[in-house]
């Protein structure tokens, strides 16, 4: 029998999900022996911007209702940007990401400015696009000492721009968008050499109130999900290390039990072989407001 294994990406969005969110699922980890890739939002916050989107974004209010997003988040990241000021993330908690790393975790680079990239890459001229990403390692490089390996895009948004800018830095892999397995991406019949590694799984603010699933009973949905070889799990600082972080718990316990080993995605990249070349391209994916990056047919 093949053995199942899930890789854990981890998206830290907000101010507050690194400062509470990162600590507590750092802890939660080290329970049960496992290790993560750890993706942050380097500059500022500006969470408060994303009210725009139930103006913009088909399903976006009622996503935020089924999630209970302003509990889940707080009062204070959801007025970040607009009525409050938006505080900078990384440079405010240096000891969070140098912790991450420390406890043998991958760190990698989500984005400078979650909202701005989300909401407008695919309007951002090519030299925008290399800006932000080139704010956010510099920030990295000088909180951790060294040049990040890997990026992941926040809301799964990629355009052609962002895929040339990745492969000049020189990155080890990224993940960027969703789909089954590793692959290289083929955007607007441009072919990129940085390795991709999508999210296989849905994420818990996609599942939660629909069919009935619940914090409570997440972890079962999960397991019967997980498939042979590799998955790859994208869970949220401000959701698995916040407001169901019982629920991941529950996960853990269970992926222990069932022998369902969890690796980092620096390992799953160094596993691959016979990686082929594969579209990508935005798309509809349900649960979801709006376009995702989506691992399309294989190209010759």
């Amino acid at each position: 029998m093949a053995e199942k294994i899930v890789a854990l990406k981890v998206d830290v969005d907000t101010y507050a999900g690194t400062r509470d969110g990162v600590p507590a699922l750092l802890e939660d980890l080290a329970r049960f022996g496992v290790l993560a890739t750890f993706y942050f939002s380097m500059g500022p916050d500006n969470s408060g911007k994303a009210v725009r989107r139930i103006f913009t974004r088909k399903g976006f209010l009622k996503k935020m209702l089924r999630t209970k997003a302003p509990s889940a988040y707080g009062i204070r990241t959801m007025l970040y940007g607009t009525l409050l000021p938006a505080p900078m993330i990384a440079a405010t908690f240096p000891g969070v990401l140098r912790e991450t790393e420390q406890r043998g975790h991958e760190a990698g680079i989500h984005c400078w400015d979650h909202v701005k990239w989300h909401d407008y890459l695919p309007w951002f001229p090519k030299h925008l696009t290399a800006m932000e990403l080139g704010r956010a390692n510099a920030q990295f490089e000088d909180l951790l000492g060294h040049r990040a390996e890997t990026t992941a895009a926040p809301g799964w948004t990629v355009s052609a721009d962002s895929l040339e800018v990745q492969d000049a830095m020189g990155l080890s892999y990224c993940s960027d968008g969703r789909g089954t397995h590793p692959f290289y991406p083929v955007m607007e019949g441009r072919r990129f050499r940085t390795l991709q590694i999508p999210t296989t799984l849905p994420t818990a603010d996609e599942l939660l109130g629909e069919n009935g699933i619940t914090p409570e009973n997440i972890h079962d949905y999960y397991l019967g999900q997980v498939k042979d070889g590799l998955n790859v799990l994208t869970i949220h600082a401000e959701l698995e290390g916040g407001a169901i972080r019982a629920s991941f718990v529950r996960l853990l316990e269970r992926f222990a039990a069932e022998g369902i080993r969890c690796i980092t995605l620096g390992e799953a990249a160094r596993r691959v072989a016979n990686v082929p070349a594969c579209r990508f391209f935005m798309g509809e994916l349900a649960g979801r407001a709006g376009k995702v990056a989506i691992q399309g047919e294989q190209v010759p």
